[in-house]
Formats: C-alpha cells, structure tokens, sequence
C-alpha cells in the first residue's frame, strides 16, 4: 500500500473508477437515507471516513441496527449485524447494476430489505443503478489512494472544526457529490433561491460557510479544496485569501485550490487550514458573524488534556449534572 501522506491522485488516472466507485456510494447512501431520521441540513445521509474506509454508521432497521461499511484497504464491502451476522462482497470491477443486485442480495441474507429510488442524483445523464452496465471500473490502487487522502483531510478538517464555538456539521462525506466537507454557520436562517429543489432548501435555509475537498470532474481536470458563503455576500470574490494559489471561480461561486499546490507546499496541513480559515473570515466577516465570539478560547483547548486524571469520580462527573447540588 502506497503511504504517501498525500498521495499523487490524477483524475485522469481513474476517472473510470472514480465514477463507479460514486455510483456504488450512492447505492449505500441512499440505504441510510431510506432509514434514518430526518437531520437538519441533512445529516443524517453522508458517509463517515473510518481507519479503513467510508461507513455509514449503525442504521437502524426495525429493533435491529446495521452498518454497511467500504473497506478500500481490502477491498470489500462489509455488512455488520448487532446480532453478530455478516456479509461480504468483494470490491472488483464490475458494472453499478451488477453491484446493487449483489447489494441486495447479500441485505436480503441478513434478513433486511430496503427500497430505494434507484436513480442517482448530482450527475449529468443519470442512468438507473439497476441498469447502469456504463460504469463498471475499479482500481484498487487509486481507490485506496483516495481513501488515505480523505484520512489526512478529515484530520486537518476536524483540527479547523475544533476552533468553531458554533452550530458546526460534523466531517462528513456526501455521496452525492462525492465530497469531503465540513461547514459553519451563523445561527442566522437564510432564503434558499425560489427554484430550489427539495434537497437545496433543506441544505440552505441559515446562514453558512463550507469547506470541502473534492475529486475532481465536470470540466475539472483534478481534486481540489473548494470553500463557499452563502449567500454569497458583496465583495467576498475580490476577498484576499491564503494561499496565494487559491482563486476564486465565478462559475461556481466558490474559492478553490489545487490539491496538486497543497502537495507542492512546504507545509500541506498549514496551507489547507490557511484556505479554510481566511476563507471562512472573508465571508463570515462580510455577513457580519460574530467572529470573535465564535472562536474557541486557548483555555478551553487545553482544559480537558491538562485535567489531572487522579480528581474524585464524583468531580470529574458533575459537568453531567450542571444544575445539582442545591
């Protein structure tokens, strides 16, 4: 396994893998969103980054839960049972339609069956997965180089999560546009525009700044660091932002920088927390947040690593009981 911390991923490289590989997430995700509550903003349909892969967490299914997890180490996917019942399927090339009535089979073993709309979304010319035989690419190498660049990112996005005092979404991967992200927000509510489709109004409706990390595609020759406000306020595309190869496109209506510049930079962690941060200033400051209000004060940083492990039980707990002892 290549252990380069940031690996070289060219899209050119696995397009063909990158596309199949975002039909079977989908397939997965959309099981998590047919099963799990409502979350603002959806939260209740990414995918998680783990040690080995993208899980979708426990789902439940009646009185039972199950998760459904990629292994990109191993190339499999995995179904874990809370009775301790599992199966398998192996990560290969094969087509989405031959993928989702493995899917199936292997939910129906276990005793779980799922309906979902079959057709993905976020993409150009969707085909139904049930007949989709265009995609049927897999690359072990590239699959797993994109899962050990989604490790290393996750990590240096939950580091400028930890600075944030506010409403904050967890790191978290959406399936439908297959990306890494994590956003802020004012606590502000905010008008999603009048053509919005369900799934828009439900994502913007307050106040937000989001950070993400993105393979690349439609038009976009390589992965990218992505970072947006909306709305989008006056003079945020003029805003100076670091590093200095971040620019903004106006397509898009969003700063970007290569991840091939944050390979090159001296410091990657550095130059990926300078994007999310001035970028996140120059819009939040721009919208008026409270920005100093929002950021966490160094005390807190190192209140619970300093915490002297030999305080009384009953110490150490009474923050579960704020409101006790009168």
């Amino acid at each position: 396994m290549n252990l380069e911390t940031f690996p070289a991923l060219p899209l050119s490289e696995w397009q063909d893998t990158a596309q199949t590989l975002h039909m079977w997430t989908q397939i997965v995700g959309k099981i998590r969103l047919a099963l799990t509550p409502k979350v603002n903003q959806w939260w209740n349909v990414p995918l998680y980054v783990t040690a080995r892969g993208l899980t979708t967490s426990p789902m439940p299914y009646g009185d039972r839960a199950f998760q459904i997890d990629f292994d990109l180490v191993e190339h499999r996917l995995d179904f874990k049972c809370d009775d301790g019942r599992t199966e398998s399927i192996e990560l290969r090339p094969q087509s989405v339609a031959d993928f989702y009535a493995d899917m199936m089979k292997a939910l129906g073993t276990l005793g779980i069956d799922v309906k979902i709309w079959t057709m993905p979304v976020e993409i150009p010319d969707p085909i139904p997965f049930e007949k989709d035989d265009k995609h049927a690419s897999y690359d072990a190498v590239y699959a797993n180089r994109f899962w050990q660049i989604l490790v290393q990112v996750e990590r240096i996005f939950y580091e400028f999560r930890s600075r944030f005092t506010g409403k904050c979404s967890p790191v978290h991967f959406f399936w439908g546009s297959f990306d890494l992200a994590v956003t802020r927000f004012s606590g502000r509510p905010a008008e999603p525009k009048p053509n919005a489709d369900l799934i828009t109004r439900f994502s913007y409706n307050a106040e937000l700044s989001s950070v993400g990390f993105w393979p690349g595609g439609a038009g976009f020759d390589g992965p990218m660091f992505y970072s947006y406000t909306f709305p989008e306020p006056a003079g945020f595309r003029e805003q100076k932002v670091l590093p200095p190869a971040a620019f903004y496109n106006g397509n898009l209506g969003e700063f970007l920088l290569k991840y091939d510049d944050v390979r090159d930079a001296a410091d990657p962690r550095s130059a990926i927390l300078d994007f999310a941060q001035t970028t996140y200033e120059a819009g939040a400051r721009l919208q008026g947040w409270p920005v100093e209000q929002f950021e966490l004060e160094e005390a807190a940083k190192t209140a619970a690593s300093d915490a002297d492990p030999s305080q009384p039980i009953s110490e150490m707990a009474s923050s579960k009981a704020p409101n006790g002892g009168g």
